[in-house]
């Protein structure tokens, strides 16, 4: 095992023996990563004799095989968040030096260093730098297209999407619905099946399962299709604020933190991947404390932030709502490139018209009445008058206890049942 240092965090490593274990523990990893394909052979340990190994010494283990004509910016970008997650990380694959290369690629594209810096790291760490500067410049030559696919839930008026890599076979799942009846009280996962058939038809993986914001409305399969994916959850960081509101009104002092509930709690500007399709986040408050929208590709999911043009916008009454900082949301959306596809979270079909989804900024701009001609002041008055007629969604006090806690159900009581609190006068 020839250990290189970067920090007292992170270090690279060639392929590791079942005697490195033990010492890497001795040493206080927690954490080893693979990116060596057991397909390259050799007289290596498989991922999963290194996975018993790793067991053993108590270390978490990832396995995420690369070379560099499969490579793709989700794994990338993913592996710098493992290795800066405040574990002590070893990453190994047959040498140590795409473990380098794949780490010091975040940093290239995103300017932190250029070529000539990243070549110097790897002649540091023992790596060749050429291959992975050869990856990164096919990269540049590329552009992925975004594939969508919206799932309309007719009782809630939701749209749950699906947006896809197709190229790399990932995808990510935005605001998904779990079916519950308010009759009954049953709850069931018929929509969320239907995202994950439409998702194995197509043989691709998940890649993220995504909320734009804690929904009043619908409850979120978030959680279950975590259990059935493996794939991480995330949500904008303010959901920590919207929790403090909304525990103390259903009185849940045993809510468990954001942080062990999402898997990324999102900041604005932060980047993400699905395949090679680039994903920004851009903090979106006004309708809820926490919305954000997530700008993929050449896509925005916008949910309750804008309606399609002849429906406005989303109300902004509820607690932590503000009008004024909706309408500055708005003005930010607005700048994004013209060829932007903004797609929202609702559609309650005006008039009888068929579902619709989509929509341009120019659309949106010249028809939508909440945006034309109007300024901040006129904004707020017409958004003020229209949400003194709304009644409150008729989920929401059922729903947010679940959404605020990522979709996950109330525990079973004593009896093995699960129950659902109403906070009584509080509205």
């Amino acid at each position: 095992m020839n250990l290189r240092h970067v920090n007292d965090w992170l270090s690279f490593s060639d392929a590791l023996t079942a005697e490195a274990f033990q010492q890497l523990s001795h040493e206080g990893y927690t954490l080893v990563v693979n990116h060596r394909p057991d397909e390259e052979g050799g007289n290596y340990l498989t991922h999963s004799q290194e996975k018993v190994l790793a067991d053993q010494q108590s270390m978490d283990y990832i396995y995420m095989p690369f070379t560099y004509d499969s490579l793709s910016w989700e794994q990338v970008y993913t592996f710098n968040r493992q290795a800066k997650s405040g574990k002590k990380v070893v990453a190994h694959c047959r040498s140590g030096s795409r473990s380098v290369g794949i780490f010091f690629l975040h940093d290239l594209n995103e300017g932190l260093i250029d070529e000539k810096t990243f070549r110097e790291y790897c002649r540091q760490y023992n790596a060749d730098a050429e291959p992975a500067l050869a990856w990164y410049a096919r990269q540049q030559q590329c552009s992925p297209v975004a594939q969508v696919q919206a799932f309309y839930e007719p009782i809630s008026g939701s749209l749950q999407y699906v947006i896809a890599d197709p190229e790399n076979q990932r995808c990510a799942i935005i605001d998904p619905v779990l079916d519950f009846n308010r009759q009954t009280g049953a709850v069931s996962y018929h929509q969320a099946q239907n995202l994950l058939d439409f998702i194995q038809s197509r043989q691709w993986q998940v890649a993220w399962i995504l909320d734009t914001h804690p929904h009043a409305d619908h409850f979120s399969a978030a959680a279950w299709l975590a259990e059935q994916t493996g794939a991480p959850m995330g949500i904008g960081e303010k959901i920590e604020d919207v929790q403090t509101l909304w525990k103390a009104l259903y009185h849940l002092p045993d809510l468990s933190a954001p942080k062990l509930i999402w898997d990324r709690l999102f900041k604005d500007s932060d980047v993400f991947y699905v395949g090679n399709l680039r994903g920004e986040v851009m903090y979106s408050p006004g309708h809820t404390l926490a919305s954000v929208t997530y700008h993929i590709g050449n896509c925005a999911f916008v949910h309750d932030t804008l309606f399609m043009p002849d429906s406005g916008t989303a109300r902004t009454d509820f607690p932590g709502g503000s009008a004024d900082a909706l309408w500055e949301t708005l003005q930010r959306l607005l700048t994004l490139p013209e060829e932007t596809r903004l797609f929202t979270g609702h559609d309650y079909r005006p008039g009888g018209r068929e579902v619709c989804y989509e929509s341009t900024l120019r659309e949106q701009r010249d028809i939508n009445p909440f945006l034309r001609h109007q300024d901040r002041a006129s904004f707020s008055a017409m958004r003020a008058q229209r949400d003194k007629q709304l009644p409150l969604p008729e989920l929401m006090l059922m729903a947010l206890q679940v959404n605020i806690n990522g979709g996950k159900l109330p525990l079973p009581e004593s009896d093995g049942h699960r129950y659902l609190k109403i906070p009584l006068n509080r509205f």
